[in-house]
């Protein structure tokens, strides 16, 4: 985010536009797989407008999982993130 700050003005506001939606894009996206993914495994019977309470606590305890992972995926990949600018920071150190 550091070269963004070079950026005119008005390719700032633009760049972080499409920051923006990227960002709503993934949240939509992990939004949609996780309704996916626990909606399928947990509901199995249509036969009422409500869920059973096994279907419910089955809904509950993916939800909290499926986040938990997504978190911790997050997480991983920002110290994978890190690591890799300090590996460079410290190549291009060793470098001059």
């Amino acid at each position: 985010m550091e070269g963004v700050q070079t950026l005119a003005p008005h390719q700032q506001q633009e760049f972080m536009k499409v920051l923006e939606q990227m960002q709503m894009k993934d949240s939509l996206t992990m939004y949609n797989n996780l309704v996916e993914n626990c909606f399928g495994g947990c509901v199995t019977s249509f036969r009422s407008k409500t869920l059973s309470k096994s279907e419910a606590t089955c809904v509950e305890n993916c939800s909290a999982r499926y986040i938990k992972m997504t978190q911790r995926v997050g997480l991983r990949f920002a110290e994978h993130q890190a690591m890799q600018q300090k590996r460079v920071a410290d190549a291009a150190a060793a470098g001059k």
